[in-house]
């Protein structure tokens, strides 16, 4: 059996605002989250950057501004990993492991981050249908993606896993601030929003303390831009080519306080027996979505509300998840199909420029 690991390759092109490009494919450089800061990018602009490696990935905060202070970079790395000890599936001191552990037998009384994570979870899982469903750790887990180990499940495992799977298991008490899954050996898995909700809680933070130009940047795949660049004009978020083969640039999005989401077959994935299996799994099948989709981009306010969505819309596939996502208030995306096909939702076509002449952008009959 032959089988090929591959894992972290992600696909956004952040062009900083200092006009520097960095492509988020891991060449930013390693820091340890100590606070060591850059120096002021001018005379008039503070400017103050960190990378850290948390979430399984790497993170990049950019602050700029009189309210900028390198302590704020200090204050950021505690926050997440704060999150991690509250939403990590596999820390076996994480609240979420916890409540995987109590599976059928208890409830367990968690933070109010950790509940209100899990209970916005569970409301995309009710407004997909269940495509978008926290409760998949089960299939996660076997599965293994992006780590040593990812392998094809048995059929047997598969049902198994698929068997656990349902988001109506989940018991919330609001007046406890308790979580309880229903049936043994569920396990709720936060991937698919727990970097948003991190980010987030970031963005929230850099307000708090009258930060109004900073960027955030979870991975490549998870921006938020927050405010506007010094001097007032929007931030220039270049796309890269979702087919790493051809290292293009695909387009650009400018924007201004917004998160831009990308979800895609690209980011982690395993070959087997020459098959190529990505990370994001259908709960229905059990198997990597085969929707007929490269990549999902949305375009909203939130962090969460993108991380969460933009897995759900790539389970629908292109007719479904544009339906879907035209109705979602404040929310934009475009959808890029494995025929080199690119379809954008109606409010954002005023806001994105696609450049590469290896895709055609195409109107939704």
């Amino acid at each position: 059996m032959k089988r090929k690991w591959i894992a972290g390759t992600l696909v956004i092109l952040l062009i900083a605002a200092g006009g520097a490009a960095f492509f988020a494919r891991g060449n930013l450089p390693f820091l340890s989250g100590s606070g060591q800061e850059a120096k002021a990018e001018s005379k008039e602009t503070a400017f103050y950057s960190e990378t850290y490696i948390i979430f399984d990935t790497v993170v990049n905060v950019k602050l700029y501004g009189e309210h900028a202070k390198p302590s704020q970079l200090e204050d950021i790395k505690h926050l997440m990993e704060d999150m991690d000890q509250k939403l990590s599936r596999t820390l076996e001191t994480s609240e979420i492991y916890k409540v995987n552990q109590a599976a059928g037998k208890q409830a367990v009384q968690v933070s109010q981050d950790t509940f209100d994570v899990v209970q916005k979870a569970l409301d995309y899982a009710v407004s997909t249908g269940g495509l978008y469903d926290p409760t998949v750790g089960p299939l996660v887990s076997l599965w293994n993606i992006g780590n040593e180990g990812a392998h094809v499940p048995s059929k047997p495992e598969l049902n198994k896993a698929i068997q656990l799977i349902g988001f109506k298991d989940v018991e919330m008490n609001r007046e406890e601030r308790t979580i309880k899954l229903l049936r043994p050996s569920m396990a709720l898995d936060l991937g698919g929003i727990g970097k948003g909700y991190a980010a987030d809680r970031i963005a929230a933070y850099l307000k708090s303390q009258q930060v109004d130009s900073a960027m955030i940047n979870l991975g490549g795949s998870s921006i938020i831009a927050l405010g506007s660049k010094p001097g007032g004009q929007s931030w220039n978020i270049g796309l890269q080519d979702p087919d790493q083969t051809r290292g293009k640039a695909l387009g650009n999005v400018h924007i201004k306080n917004k998160t831009v989401d990308a979800s895609g077959v690209y980011e982690r994935f395993f070959i087997e027996n020459g098959v190529k299996y990505h990370h994001i799994l259908d709960p229905r099948t059990g198997f990597p979505s085969r929707s007929g989709l490269k990549s999902v981009t949305l375009i909203c306010d939130s962090a969460t509300d993108a991380d969460a969505l933009s897995t759900a819309v790539f389970i629908m596939g292109l007719d479904e998840g544009m339906k879907y996502i035209e109705k979602q208030s404040g929310v934009e995306a475009f959808f890029i199909t494995e025929d080199n096909k690119i379809y954008e939702t109606s409010g954002l076509k005023e806001q994105i420029r696609f450049t590469n002449p290896e895709y055609t952008v195409k109107t939704l009959d």
